[in-house]
């Protein structure tokens, strides 16, 4: 089953993180990188620009109407994801907890539909 792991920061904790805080988190991504390489766990995943750069669109009376900024107003923002496919949800989640620290704040793990039949 594939999954979903999306990461959640907070923009202004993460702009006021040191040199040495962006290289712990950079290193524990290469880990598990490296670790879920040999599994094959591990299907795609990127960070994301930051929210004030983010398009967002709505439909309002028939139209796509397009504003600037995120979707919520919420201080905890997407900043990336990683796509896993694992055998069972606890093993998705086993690995998202690895994520969890003082930078990425929330995660949440989410099974992918492999077609629009959404079953």
């Amino acid at each position: 089953m594939k999954y979903m792991v999306l990461m959640y920061a907070d923009r202004a904790a993460t702009a006021a993180m040191s040199a040495a805080e962006r290289a712990d988190v950079f290193r524990r991504h290469e880990e598990l990188h490296r670790d879920l390489a040999g599994t094959g766990e591990l299907l795609n995943g990127a960070g994301l620009a930051y929210p004030e750069d983010t398009t967002a669109l709505r439909r309002e009376g028939g139209d796509a109407v397009a504003s600037d900024g995120p979707l919520a107003g919420a201080t905890e923002q997407l900043t990336a994801y990683y796509v896993l496919e694992c055998a069972t949800a606890e093993r998705a989640r086993e690995i998202a907890e690895r994520v969890v620290d003082f930078h990425v704040v929330a995660v949440e793990v989410r099974p992918v539909h492999d077609s629009f039949g959404m079953g």
